[in-house]
């Protein structure tokens, strides 16, 4: 969803979108993700310069950012917990909190498209703390688009595969 109403997102609400995203799974339960709850329009403004200027970024009522925490992924796995744990994990965290969002009937949108190193200055991360994604939250101001998905019979494979590339 890329359109929001001037409706609030509560204190509430937030702390219920980051409960069920801190319940994903995680390489060795390290839990590496932090969230970082955007209110303010400066900041919104940032990550919406930083998001290729992907303005509905800065109209919705509050953003999270969800973060990886290279460090703690490190601990248990060195460099493939820098470059593939974390952000597996960080990715279950998002898809659980975009999953409580629309149990709470919020509007989202994951946004992944943004220059890093932009979005880390807008929020003044520490070296080892990585943005992986933008979610604005808010309300919904249209109807949710219905987008299709392939067939089951084309991403299944039994045994091996078939498909065509």
């Amino acid at each position: 969803m890329r359109a929001f109403t001037r409706e609030d997102v509560t204190r509430e609400e937030v702390e219920k979108l980051i409960d069920a995203a801190r319940w994903a799974p995680s390489a060795g339960n390290l839990q590496p993700w932090e969230f970082i709850v955007v209110r303010k329009p400066e900041i919104k403004r940032g990550l919406s310069i930083a998001a290729l200027n992907q303005t509905f970024i800065e109209e919705a009522p509050v953003v999270i950012v969800v973060c990886a925490n290279q460090t703690r992924s490190s601990r248990g796995y060195g460099v493939r917990g820098i470059n593939l744990y974390c952000l597996q994990d960080t990715a279950a965290a998002t898809q659980n909190m975009l999953l409580a969002a629309s149990a709470l009937e919020l509007a989202t949108c994951w946004v992944g498209a943004f220059k890093e190193e932009e979005a880390k200055r807008a929020l003044n991360l520490p070296e080892q703390v990585r943005p992986v994604a933008i979610i604005p939250i808010g309300h919904s101001a249209k109807n949710p688009m219905t987008r299709s998905r392939r067939p089951l019979s084309e991403i299944i494979h039994f045994e091996s595969y078939r498909g065509q590339i």
